[in-house]
């Protein structure tokens, strides 16, 4: 039996198994066994690839990775937000080859990858699969998009990137887990846990070679995060579900995809600034303006930073002298309670605020 057949086994016996108490330890162990065969076949994969594959040079502030089945239209929206050209037509693998191209939008760069359009199976090396999801994975946003008239298609499209460990909209378990060299297997928790047991999880670490480990939970997790925890090598990505070809479906009052999905016409619409504003806002960026002391601010080239970005990561940004020197930023912008107020390091930052950074000479 090979690896595949393996991962075949283990997805029938799980999928045949009732989940309750009694069993949940055992199914605990079988999706641990099967996340490893899975990081198994990925490491043979990435060390059996040669020849030509799809090379990738990011640019701009962030990337955005279109993903979705053949024929969905990807291409199509690709040369509407950007000004990319990519061949377009009525018949599936249309792309062959990742196709880049660059979205302008309130000053911020967005590199925009059109990717070859993947198929069932693709997370176990269907149609060039596995070469593909692995570009998902750099990516600072995934644009899912599927076809309004099968808006299943997501979920199929979702457990592709899943079996090759790439997380949609979670954020990282807030698990702990120090390896030992005695001592068995230990559980605790700041919080009540109902979700799994000790037993469960001495199971899972046992089938990962470790049996001397200190677990501390700080989130009630059930065993597919408390694997994801364990394994480390998970990718989580926000993403934008849009559902394409909207003209050719009349009555969308029934429709039930389980998510926020925007529907547009690639072909046919012209305005695409709601999903211009719906990828801004879920890259999570902030425009930052820096203002010379005693001159005007320059408007015309913001800073791009990330979320939560402090004054002091704003310093390193611009040069390993500003940390070292500083001694106070003054601000204008949301992030202050009174406009020009003083600021330390550690003082987070707000889209468009305006800052001085005040140095010793």
């Amino acid at each position: 039996m090979d690896i595949n057949d393996k991962i075949k086994a283990i997805e029938d016996e799980i999928k045949n198994t009732q989940y309750n108490k009694a069993t949940q330890h055992h199914i605990g162990k079988l999706k641990a066994k099967l996340a490893r065969l899975r990081e198994e076949v990925e490491k043979r994969a990435s060390s059996g690839r040669g020849g030509v594959g799809f090379g990738v040079r990011k640019s701009g502030h962030a990337t955005v990775a279109l993903v979705g089945f053949p024929s969905v239209g990807k291409s199509t929206l690709l040369n509407r937000l950007t000004n990319a050209e990519s061949h377009v037509a009525a018949y599936d693998f249309t792309t062959l080859d990742v196709i880049p191209g660059m979205m302008e939008y309130k000053g911020i760069k967005i590199q925009i990858l059109d990717l070859p359009g993947i198929v069932s199976g693709a997370s176990k090396g269907k149609g060039r699969g596995r070469e593909v999801l692995s570009i998902v994975r750099g990516a600072d946003l995934v644009l899912m998009v599927s076809d309004i008239r099968k808006p299943n298609d997501y979920d199929a499209l979702k457990r592709e990137l899943y079996n090759v460990g790439v997380r949609l909209d979670e954020r990282p378990p807030n698990i702990s887990i120090r390896k030992m060299s005695f001592g068995g297997i230990t559980l605790t928790s700041t919080l009540p846990i109902k979700k799994i047991d000790l037993e469960t999880v001495r199971g899972i670490l046992n089938t990962y070679g470790i049996h001397n480990a200190d677990v501390v939970m700080h989130e009630d997790v059930a065993e597919d995060r408390f694997i994801d925890a364990l394994a480390g090598n998970r990718t989580y990505i926000h993403s934008v579900l849009v559902l394409n070809k909207a003209d050719l479906l009349k009555e969308r009052a029934d429709m039930k995809v389980g998510r926020e999905y925007l529907a547009i016409s690639a072909d046919k619409d012209t305005d695409f600034s709601e999903l211009k504003e719906k990828i801004f806002r879920k890259l999570d960026m902030i425009r930052v303006y820096l203002k010379p002391q005693g001159g005007e601010p320059d408007l015309s080239e913001p800073l791009i930073m990330r979320k939560n970005s402090t004054v002091g990561d704003l310093c390193d940004t611009l040069h390993k002298d500003f940390r070292r020197k500083f001694k106070y930023a003054i601000i204008l912008g949301e992030s202050v309670k009174h406009q020009n107020q003083r600021k330390g390091l550690s003082h987070i930052l707000k889209d468009k605020d305006i800052v001085t950074i005040i140095k010793d000479k």
